[in-house]
């Protein structure tokens, strides 16, 4: 009799989220391609509910449909007492840590589609594909989170990647967009290039990519060979690319710049989350026996990423660069909770992101409106005198950057806290330090956009043109600064930015006050070491 063959179990319940997404983003494509165009090649404009395309509002119930699944998912396998479930032969691990991850990413995917509905029709790029990047991206980055096999989080990271690639350069008429996306897509194919060798190098090392399996190998065997070690060490570099850790850092302020600054904001939130998430379940959980190898490298991760970021910020005048240098920043942050390497460094890392997730998406709603049709206004310039023509938005930036710079009685300020008091926990006084010392040199630059919006006038021949009632087309001596201020006198704040810098301004607030529900949030999504 023939040998018999043993088909492993698939268990799509325990995928659901991501199928949702995917699912959604074949729905949006479809629909777009059965639309009609109008006479110069472009969709004809769907009918708007509630200020919101019907494309928008497809893609934000879509992400709320998957985060609902999430949530169901985190009753079963979240909290002190949940148990992590294998699925799909073993390939996919459900457990707090990926549900977690996965209600991030399905917020970001929510807030990116409000964000973007406006910014498409301000640029008459009222097209369906955005949104069916952003579905196809967050799916790709939450298969990253809950990944239990390095092939998984390989195709999790191109499915991410890709989709950031075109997202990057969808402005087809800006330069610079085009640019973006193509600097993106060369450093990113190369880091995804290291990603694969380092995959190679542990399978030849433990005989296995999937995470369980090497964990196991890890716990039985004394394993120092540079075979393995140079994995890690290559692992580490391409998600460290991924998150923008310094030296991997290279594409950020200018991909940053000219990317569409929607695309910038959703770039932030998830695909830093994402990186993350691989990151801290291979370091930490997976390689935890090898934690004196990791720590040291870590460890200057960290620091470069803290010192290089708030450094350069400072010196900036482009606010979407300076904006760049400062995720470079958080991003050491992050590593600081990782390098601790204990279970109260991975819950201040989780608390971080997830608090740096609503920061930085309303931080780039405001970005958004300011920088106007063309999307070329974002020197700082540009934000003189914000806070007389919209005040509203002026202090809702204040308060984002605030936070950002970890002001007390904000999210950022926990965020900064408990990372820091793991390091010094974990007797990493020197890093500790460091991170201190960054938080105030960032402040300086947070420091300096409010300065700009608050204690300095627009230019008076603008504020003369609008009280003439004459357009934003006006020659003005000012320059393009000066532009921008009267083009934003006009410009209302669209139905997408305002609901997503209410979320940003009440999870910041409400978090800096009572911490308390999002902290055991975190500490209940702990990593369970394999």
């Amino acid at each position: 009799m023939g040998a018999q063959v043993v088909i492993p179990g698939f268990e799509w319940s325990q995928i659901l989220p991501e199928l949702l997404l995917a699912g959604a983003a074949v729905a949006v494509l479809m629909a777009g391609t059965f639309q009609r165009h109008r006479g110069d090649g472009r969709p004809a404009r769907t009918g708007l509910v509630g200020g919101l395309s019907g494309y928008a509002l497809f893609t934000v119930a879509a992400a709320g449909a998957a985060l609902v699944a999430a949530w169901s998912l985190w009753s079963d396998v979240g909290g002190p007492g949940g148990q992590p479930r294998l699925a799909m032969a073993g390939s996919v691990i459900v457990d707090g840590f990926g549900i977690f991850f996965t209600i991030v990413i399905c917020i970001t995917v929510g807030l990116g589609a409000l964000l973007a509905d406006g910014y498409l029709r301000r640029e008459q790029l009222e097209r369906p594909e955005l949104f069916v990047l952003l579905l196809l991206s967050g799916s790709g980055g939450i298969l990253m989170a809950k990944a239990n096999d390095l092939i998984l989080v390989f195709l999790g990271l191109e499915i991410l990647s890709i989709a950031l690639y075109v997202m990057a350069g969808y402005h087809a008429r800006r330069a610079r967009s085009l640019e973006a996306a193509i600097k993106y897509f060369v450093l990113g194919a190369f880091s995804s290039a290291l990603f694969l060798y380092g995959m190679a190098l542990v399978y030849g090392a433990t005989g296995s990519t999937n995470l369980l399996q090497i964990a196991a190998f890890l716990r039985a065997e004394t394993l120092t060979a540079g075979v393995f070690l140079g994995g890690v060490a290559l692992l580490i570099v391409g998600l460290g690319f991924k998150v923008a850790a310094v030296p991997f850092h290279m594409w950020t302020p200018d991909v940053y710049e000219g990317a569409p600054t929607p695309v910038t904001g959703f770039m932030a939130g998830a695909a830093k989350a994402a990186g993350f998430a691989a990151l801290l379940r291979i370091v930490y959980a997976t390689f935890i026996t090898a934690r004196l190898d990791w720590q040291p490298v870590i460890w200057a991760l960290a620091a470069l990423s803290l010192v290089v970021g708030s450094v350069l910020a400072v010196v900036q005048t482009n606010v979407k660069r300076m904006l760049a240098y400062s995720s470079i920043a958080h991003a050491g942050y992050i590593l600081v909770g990782l390098q601790a390497g204990s279970d109260a460094g991975i819950a201040g890392a989780l608390f971080y992101i997830l608090a740096y997730t609503f920061m930085v998406t309303g931080t780039f709603a405001v970005a958004t409106v300011v920088g106007g049709r063309g999307d070329r206004h974002h020197t700082l310039d540009d934000y003189r005198g914000l806070a007389q023509q919209r005040p509203v938005l002026a202090f809702a930036f204040t308060v984002l950057l605030l936070a950002q710079a970890g002001v007390p009685l904000t999210s950022g300020f926990f965020a900064k806290f408990y990372v820091i008091a793991a390091a010094v926990a974990s007797t990493s006084y020197a890093l500790a330090i460091v991170a201190m010392l960054a938080a105030v040199i960032a402040a300086f630059l947070y420091l300096r956009i409010i300065v700009a919006m608050y204690m300095t006038a627009p230019e008076p021949e603008v504020a003369a043109a609008d009280l003439a009632g004459e357009g934003p087309s006006l020659a003005a001596p000012g320059g393009e600064g000066a532009v921008a201020v009267a083009e934003r006198a006009r410009l209302a704040i669209p139905t997408g930015v305002g609901v997503v810098l209410g979320m940003a301004l009440a999870f910041t607030l409400v978090a800096g006050f009572f911490p308390s529900p999002v902290v055991d949030f975190a500490r209940d999504a702990i990593l369970v070491r394999l």
